[in-house]
């Protein structure tokens, strides 16, 4: 698909010389950082590397999205530092998603990801360094990425998942969750921390081709769901509770700003 025929021509034309520009600010950012992410695989062990890795990705995107016009704003930070493991569930409307969440969630952290995007040259050894992969269409694959995010959170590291399973495309709030996540938090027993991430549609929409329009991004964690007292029969009554508490603040703060 194209750029939506919604969008003026001066803005495809505006936004596509942007799009130029965020896409060379991109390379030369990513090549530096997957130098530094080549160094930590080599040279440190888990959870020490992921630690490593992150700080990297942190320095990496405090460089590229204010030079991308794009500043972000954090709120609620202070429910992750210093506690957890905790499984991060984050709404999830565009590219930039990925971008934002795995360096700006408080504290070391592993992202479930699609697998495919890991054979990506240069890219790829930064996509996979800060991920668990998966290949959604292979059962095998998919139980193994479930064993992988148990280890992560055995070891102290918070586990973000994207519980739409796929890019939200739709004009409602949320797509319907899956249960990976929560069947996690479960069987775990670590609380789950809703994230919601706002605008980050508004700069690559879905389906618009080379286009970037810079703007704000905001990121807001909303208090741990405890799961305390759940049992595997209870996984559907902690996905609804966990999508009704994100759906409800999306809709009201968008309400408020407006």
């Amino acid at each position: 698909m194209g750029i939506p025929r919604a969008i003026p021509l001066w803005q495809r034309i505006l936004f596509g010389l942007c799009a130029g520009y965020v896409a060379l600010l991109f390379v030369i950012t990513m090549l530096l950082t997957a130098l530094y992410v080549a160094f930590c695989h080599w040279f440190f062990r888990e959870p020490r590397r992921t630690a490593m890795v992150l700080k990297g990705y942190r320095v990496w995107m405090h460089v590229f999205l204010p030079l991308a016009g794009c500043p972000f704003r954090i709120r609620g930070k202070e429910r992750l530092k210093g506690r957890g493991p905790f499984v991060v569930v984050a709404n999830h409307r565009s590219f930039m998603d990925i971008l934002v969440m795995t360096p700006f969630v408080p504290g070391v952290n592993k992202t479930l990801a699609k697998k495919e995007f890991a054979s990506i040259p240069i890219f790829g050894l930064i996509y996979r360094a800060g991920s668990v992969l998966v290949d959604r269409k292979n059962p095998a694959s998919r139980a193994q990425s479930y064993e992988a995010m148990k280890e992560v959170l055995r070891q102290g590291m918070h586990m973000i998942i994207y519980p739409e399973g796929t890019r939200n495309t739709t004009t409602e709030p949320l797509r319907a969750f899956q249960d990976g996540a929560f069947a996690l938090a479960i069987d775990m027993q670590c609380p789950v921390v809703p994230a919601v991430l706002f605008h980050t549609e508004k700069i690559l929409p879905p389906g618009a081709g080379f286009y970037f329009r810079p703007h704000r991004i905001e990121l807001h964690f909303l208090p741990p769901v405890p799961v305390q007292g759940y049992n595997r029969h209870q996984v559907e009554q902690l996905k609804q509770q966990v999508f009704s508490l994100m759906q409800q603040y999306y809709v009201q703060y968008l309400q408020q700003r407006h």
